[in-house]
C-alpha cells in the first residue's frame, strides 16, 4: 500500500494534473480532496488535451477508481458536463469509474451570483476570484447551512435547506443590487441534476477507508497551491480552502500517518493568476515571453497568468509547511533558449533577510525586494530527453540549485506537456 499526496508548491497552475496522471499508472484510486471548479488540471495524452475541473486526473487511466471527496465543493452542473464529455469520448464507460462523495458541499446558483456581486462591489479592491461560487459555498459549510451532494437525492430535505438559505442569500443579493432567486426554481434545478448524478453519489470517506483496509495504492490530488492556502497563503488574495498537505487528511477522512509520500509540484519558473503580491513577477517583455512560451492562460477562466522567475524562498516555505518528500518540476522545456535564468534566493524587507520563510502579512510581502542569483541558460530542445544526465549541463545545474536552495530533492522533471515527457531521476 502507498498513499501519496500531490500538492501545489506555488500559486497553483503548477501542472499537478500531468503529474497525477503520470503516477496514476500504478495506483488503484485517485482522490481529489479540496477545492472546486475554480481549478483546472490539464492532461496531454498523445497530443490530445483534456481539461478537468472536478474529476480527478486519474480518469484517463484504465482500471483506476476516481473519487471526489468531501473536502471538495461541487458545482453539479459543471460536473455533469464533464462526465458527459468524457462519456462521449468513451473515457467513462461505467459509474464504477467515478464516485461523487455524498458529503461534498454543493455550489448552488445563488452561490455563484453572490460571488460575482461581491467581487463587483469591491471595485478597486477586488481579490480576483473566478466567480464560480467557491467561497460562498465554503462559507455555508462552516456556517452549518451547507447543501450536500446526498441532499440532491432527497427533495424534501433539499427544499428545507434551500428555502432557509435563500432567506439570507436573497437579502445579501438585494443589498448588493443583484437579482434574487425563487426557491422553487432552484430546487427544481437541483433535484433534476441530482437524478442525473445519482449513479455516482456515494459516501467517499467510507470508500477511501475501505481502500486503505484493502492495502490499496492511493493518490491524493490537491487543487491550487500552497501560497493560495486560506490559512498559510497571501491572505486575503487566496482561495477558500486549505491547499496544504494536512488538508488531505481532513478532506478525505484519513489519519496523517496514512500518507507515506508528499510530492510538491513546482514549475521551473513561477506564475500567479489574480491579484495579490508576487515578488518575482516580470512585468516586462520577458514576462510576456514566458507567458507565450508556456501558454500561461488559465484553463478555467482563460485569464493571462502573471509570470516571473522561480522563487526558492516560497518553495522552501512550502516545503516546511507540507513536509515534501520530493519535488516534481514541470515546464523546464519552456526555459530553453533563454540566455540567462534567475532564481530568487532571498527577500530583503526593512533590514531583515528572509531565506526560508515568507512574511505573513500580504502588504509586507508586496514590499519585499527579491534577491536573485543568475544561472546560464541552454539552447537545446530537451523535450525528447529521457534521463537527467542527458540534459544540457546548464539545465542540470539549474535543477540542482533548486534542490540545494529548498532542501528538497527534485525527483521528477517534466520536459514537455505529454504524459511520457517526464524524467524520473534515480535516487
Amino acid at each position: 500500500m502507498t498513499v501519496r499526496a500531490i500538492i501545489g508548491a506555488q500559486w497553483g497552475d503548477e501542472g499537478k494534473g500531468k503529474i497525477v496522471d503520470r503516477f496514476a499508472e500504478d495506483v488503484n484510486a485517485v482522490v481529489r480532496f479540496q477545492g472546486g471548479n475554480n481549478a483546472g488540471h490539464t492532461l496531454v495524452i498523445d497530443g490530445h488535451k483534456t481539461i478537468l475541473h472536478h474529476i480527478p486526473s486519474g480518469i484517463l487511466r484504465e482500471g483506476v477508481e476516481n473519487i471526489i471527496a468531501g473536502g471538495v465543493v461541487l458545482d453539479p452542473f459543471v460536473l455533469l458536463g464533464e462526465i458527459t464529455a468524457l462519456e462521449d469520448r468513451g473515457v467513462i464507460k461505467s459509474p464504477a469509474q467515478l464516485l461523487i462523495g455524498s458529503e461534498c458541499s454543493v455550489i448552488a446558483p445563488y452561490h455563484k451570483a453572490l460571488d460575482v456581486a461581491r467581487e463587483q462591489h469591491r471595485g478597486a479592491t477586488t481579490i480576483g476570484t473566478t466567480g464560480r461560487g467557491i467561497g460562498p459555498c465554503y462559507e455555508d459549510r462552516v456556517g452549518r447551512r451547507a447543501i450536500f451532494a446526498g441532499d440532491l437525492l432527497h427533495p424534501q430535505r433539499l427544499r428545507e435547506k434551500v428555502t432557509q438559505s435563500l432567506l439570507e442569500k436573497n437579502a445579501l443579493l438585494a443589498a448588493l443590487g443583484a437579482p434574487t432567486f425563487e426557491a422553487d426554481t432552484v430546487i427544481t434545478q437541483l433535484v433534476e441534476i441530482g437524478e442525473k448524478l445519482r449513479p455516482y453519489i456515494r459516501p467517499a470517506n467510507i470508500r477511501v477507508r475501505e481502500l486503505l483496509d484493502a492495502k490499496a495504492s492511493i493518490l491524493l490530488e490537491g487543487a491550487q497551491g500552497t501560497m493560495l492556502d486560506i490559512g498559510h497563503g497571501t491572505y486575503p488574495f487566496v482561495t477558500s480552502s486549505h491547499t496544504v498537505s494536512g488538508s488531505a487528511c481532513v478532506g478525505v477522512g484519513i489519519p496523517p500517518q496514512a500518507i507515506q509520500d508528499i510530492v510538491g509540484i513546482t514549475k521551473a519558473y513561477c506564475t500567479r493568476v489574480g491579484n495579490g503580491p508576487f515578488p518575482t513577477e516580470l512585468e516586462d517583455g520577458l514576462g510576456q515571453e514566458l507567458r507565450d512560451r508556456g501558454s500561461e492562460y488559465g484553463s478555467t477562466t482563460g485569464r493571462p497568468r502573471r509570470c516571473g522567475w522561480i522563487d526558492a524562498v516560497a518553495l522552501t516555505y512550502a516545503a516546511r509547511i507540507n513536509g515534501f518528500s520530493s519535488f516534481a518540476m514541470t515546464k523546464l522545456d519552456v526555459l530553453s533558449g533563454l540566455p540567462v535564468l534567475k532564481v530568487c534566493v532571498a527577500y530583503e524587507l526593512d533590514g531583515v533577510t528572509y531565506t526560508n520563510e515568507v512574511p505573513v502579512d500580504a502588504d509586507d510581502l508586496a514590499r519585499v525586494q527579491p534577491v536573485f542569483r543568475e544561472f546560464k541558460g541552454w539552447t537545446e530542445d530537451i523535450t525528447h530527453i529521457k534521463s537527467f544526465e542527458k540534459l544540457p549541463q546548464a539545465a542540470q545545474e539549474y535543477v540542482n540549485a533548486i534542490e540545494n536552495l529548498s532542501g528538497v530533492r527534485v525527483a521528477y522533471v517534466s520536459v514537455g506537456p505529454d504524459r511520457d515527457e517526464t524524467i524520473v531521476r534515480n535516487s
